[in-house]
């Protein structure tokens, strides 16, 4: 067993026009003074990396990583999240989906697309360049509008969509292959990967890619009642990111898992921060650990009451007490008999 690496933040909620949180630099000191060891980085935002000359240049990754060095704090991983969400997209999305492109290839989805796979590329190169093993991402979602079957779905819609999804998704898992980088697709509703078995219509899809693989996020599994303990006895082999972030589900006469259209404030399900929610962050920490988990505990902050700076230092402690330095020996040792191979089998009663 290892010890999880932590704390380590994602960087994309915190980022503004303001310092500390305007340029990597500052925004590296900010996090370290804090505690964390780690900074995830979001790459459609310049004010942090430029992604282009991160894929192209040797130089310029240096410079990225011996700027986050002169903190203390390390790259753990990028993200990919909204050009990601762009390889896929149901055209009842596009013009919400807009937003997340570059300027120039807005109101084109097959142009917007083209731009999203190749962001995506780029980022295999620059985490290569970087040294990263792993790479957050969303799948983006052709089948989501029909994830409740009212009307029924004709036959073979969702077999189609995830083929589909297979198709568009598995150069794109090569390039990663190429590069040496696990691309870690965030398990998440609004996502066509949004459960376990979404994520193995998946897999089926891909072919079984050894790149395909899982962001774990457990808050996401609480406002869909499913057992995320389990989820990890079950994908472990696939999960190699982390984000630590807490949620609740309240019980109401009102409103369910749905949200009644509702604010983050005022339903059922709604995310916190670490601490504050019902994630049983011990019982993760306990099983990755027991699974052998290499990766980072990475701080992703939402929460629809905290402020987001108050999150971000209390979760640098959180996390740090909630990893386990695990132990290279067997509590029972001291008890060690020291019996040898024969004697094993003369109390057997075999000699």
């Amino acid at each position: 067993m290892q010890t999880i690496k932590g704390p380590a933040i994602f960087l994309a909620q915190f980022v503004g026009d303001e310092a500390p949180f305007n340029n990597f630099d500052a925004i590296c000191g900010w996090v370290a003074s804090l505690g964390y060891k780690a900074v995830q980085v979001p790459t459609w935002d310049k004010r942090l990396m430029d992604l282009e000359r991160a894929a192209s240049s040797q130089e310029y990754c240096d410079e990225l990583i011996a700027t986050a060095a002169q903190h203390g704090v390390v790259i753990s991983e990028l993200s990919t999240h909204l050009q990601g969400q762009l390889v896929a997209v149901h055209p009842a999305y596009d013009e919400a989906f807009d937003g997340f492109a570059d300027p120039s290839v807005r109101g084109n989805s097959d142009a917007r697309q083209a731009w999203a796979v190749e962001q995506l590329k780029m980022a295999a190169k620059a985490s290569k360049r970087l040294g990263l093993t792993a790479h957050a991402t969303f799948s983006g979602a052709l089948a989501w509008p029909y994830f409740y079957p009212w009307p029924q779905r004709p036959a073979g819609l969702v077999e189609e969509a995830f083929a589909e999804l297979g198709r568009r998704w598995t150069p794109i898992l090569d390039a990663f292959d190429e590069a040496g980088v696990d691309l870690c697709y965030e398990i998440h509703p609004g996502e066509d990967l949004h459960d376990g078995v979404t994520f193995e219509r998946f897999l089926d899809e891909v072919d079984h890619h050894p790149r395909a693989n899982i962001l774990y996020d457990p808050s996401h599994f609480v406002l869909q009642h499913l057992d995320y303990l389990a989820f990890i006895d079950h994908y472990h082999d696939r999960i190699k990111m982390f984000h630590v972030k807490d949620a609740e589900l309240n019980l109401s006469g009102k409103c369910g898992v749905y949200g009644g259209f509702q604010n983050w404030v005022d339903r059922p399900g709604r995310f916190r921060s670490i601490g504050d929610g019902q994630v049983d962050f011990k019982g993760i920490f306990s099983k990755l650990s027991a699974y052998d988990f290499a990766g980072w505990a990475v701080l992703e902050w939402e929460c629809c009451l905290k402020h987001p700076e108050d999150g971000a230092r209390e979760g640098a402690q959180h996390i740090q007490n909630f990893i386990i330095r695990v132990t290279d020996k067997a509590f029972d040792d001291f008890a060690d008999s020291g019996v040898d191979a024969k004697a094993n089998r003369r109390m057997l009663g075999l000699e």
